[in-house]
């Protein structure tokens, strides 16, 4: 004659009901976090989530500056080569809604001659490798990929990938 047996023991492990209430107490704090987190940005016109606030991204742009230059090569020494790139960016400032806001854009030309590339850091610091200043044929191809990395700043794309990797971190605890 066959005999259930009523424990499910075999496995030695046991289920924890503790485990899943810490896990989803964890995520819901990291929903909640991210939600609060919603600001109007005035210049996309969008609500957003940010992690930090305007100054922790001005100063933290301002930390990792040099250290981003280095990794480039440094800062290019061609004086009117900066000059120029500085020119391009205070007009497209003066011309646009980022003269609006509350970022101290600095533009600089880096040293690297082989990596193509241009990007920017949270709260104003936008760089451009001298590669890809070299292909440039035009100040107007200058401000386009000036403008764009402006554009980063200004719609805030650092702080809401914070924001996002602060969430997914929460959820996959």
């Amino acid at each position: 004659m066959y005999q259930r047996s009523g424990s499910r023991r075999s496995s030695g492990r046991r289920f924890s009901g503790g485990r899943i209430l810490v896990a989803l107490v964890i995520a819901a704090v990291s929903i909640l976090s991210y939600c609060s987190s919603r600001s109007y940005n005035p210049v996309t016109g969008e609500d957003q989530y940010v992690a930090i606030s305007p100054e922790q991204e001005i100063a933290l742009g301002l930390q990792a500056a040099p250290e981003m230059a280095q990794e480039f090569g440094g800062l290019h020494p061609d004086e009117q080569a900066q000059a120029l790139l500085d020119n391009v960016c205070e007009r497209i400032i003066n011309n646009s809604k980022a003269a609006e806001t509350e970022w101290p854009f600095e533009c600089h030309l880096l040293a690297d001659s082989e990596t193509i590339n241009a990007f920017a850091l949270p709260g104003g610091q936008m760089f451009i490798t001298a590669a890809l200043f070299d292909q440039t044929e035009t100040e107007g191809q200058l401000a386009g990929v000036m403008a764009h990395e402006m554009g980063h700043v200004v719609a805030r794309h650092s702080s809401q990938q914070i924001a996002k990797q602060r969430l997914t971190e929460g959820l996959t605890q």
